[in-house]
Protein backbone atom coordinates (compact mmCIF):
# COMPACT_ATOMS: atom_id res chain seq x y z
CA UNK A 1 0.00 0.00 0.00
CA UNK A 2 1.66 3.39 -0.51
CA UNK A 3 2.17 5.80 2.49
CA UNK A 4 -0.08 8.45 1.23
CA UNK A 5 -3.18 6.14 1.58
CA UNK A 6 -1.60 5.19 4.92
CA UNK A 7 -1.32 8.29 5.88
CA UNK A 8 -5.12 9.28 4.95
CA UNK A 9 -5.90 6.27 6.72
CA UNK A 10 -3.58 7.10 9.66
CA UNK A 11 -5.18 10.65 9.77
CA UNK A 12 -9.02 9.23 9.80
CA UNK A 13 -8.03 7.39 12.94
CA UNK A 14 -7.19 10.96 14.50
CA UNK A 15 -9.89 12.90 13.52
CA UNK A 16 -11.62 9.69 15.17
CA UNK A 17 -10.03 10.03 18.59
CA UNK A 18 -9.32 13.74 18.78
CA UNK A 19 -13.01 13.65 20.27
CA UNK A 20 -12.60 10.66 22.36
CA UNK A 21 -11.92 11.05 26.31
CA UNK A 22 -8.13 9.96 27.42
CA UNK A 23 -4.32 10.00 25.76
CA UNK A 24 -5.44 10.61 22.28
CA UNK A 25 -1.85 10.29 20.36
CA UNK A 26 -1.69 6.90 22.86
CA UNK A 27 -5.21 5.58 21.15
CA UNK A 28 -4.10 6.45 17.75
CA UNK A 29 -0.93 4.27 18.06
CA UNK A 30 -2.64 1.40 19.90
CA UNK A 31 -5.36 1.26 17.04
CA UNK A 32 -2.67 1.23 14.53
CA UNK A 33 -0.34 -1.35 16.51
CA UNK A 34 -3.61 -3.87 16.99
CA UNK A 35 -5.20 -3.36 13.27
CA UNK A 36 -2.15 -2.49 11.09
CA UNK A 37 -0.35 -5.57 9.27
CA UNK A 38 3.47 -5.02 9.71
CA UNK A 39 4.33 -4.30 6.33
CA UNK A 40 2.25 -1.32 6.63
CA UNK A 41 3.57 -0.06 9.73
CA UNK A 42 6.80 -0.73 7.81
CA UNK A 43 6.11 1.39 4.93
CA UNK A 44 4.37 4.05 7.00
CA UNK A 45 6.65 4.64 9.54
CA UNK A 46 9.70 4.57 6.76
CA UNK A 47 7.87 7.44 5.02
CA UNK A 48 6.43 9.35 8.02
CA UNK A 49 8.61 12.64 7.83
CA UNK A 50 7.76 12.92 4.14
CA UNK A 51 3.63 12.51 4.80
CA UNK A 52 1.35 15.42 5.85
CA UNK A 53 -0.08 13.93 8.98
CA UNK A 54 -2.56 15.34 11.83
CA UNK A 55 -1.06 16.43 14.67
CA UNK A 56 -2.23 13.53 16.79
CA UNK A 57 -1.03 11.04 14.13
CA UNK A 58 2.94 12.88 14.49
CA UNK A 59 2.43 12.83 18.42
CA UNK A 60 1.97 9.01 17.96
CA UNK A 61 4.86 8.02 16.20
CA UNK A 62 7.36 6.96 18.90
CA UNK A 63 4.55 4.77 19.91
CA UNK A 64 4.02 2.94 16.80
CA UNK A 65 5.84 -0.18 16.89
CA UNK A 66 8.38 -1.16 13.72
CA UNK A 67 7.60 -4.68 13.01
CA UNK A 68 10.38 -7.15 14.04
CA UNK A 69 13.33 -7.83 12.29
CA UNK A 70 14.40 -11.21 12.44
Amino acid sequence: MKPEKLAGMANQIAQFFESQPGDQAHAVADHINANWAPTMRDTFLAAADKLELHPLVKAALPEIRAPQRG
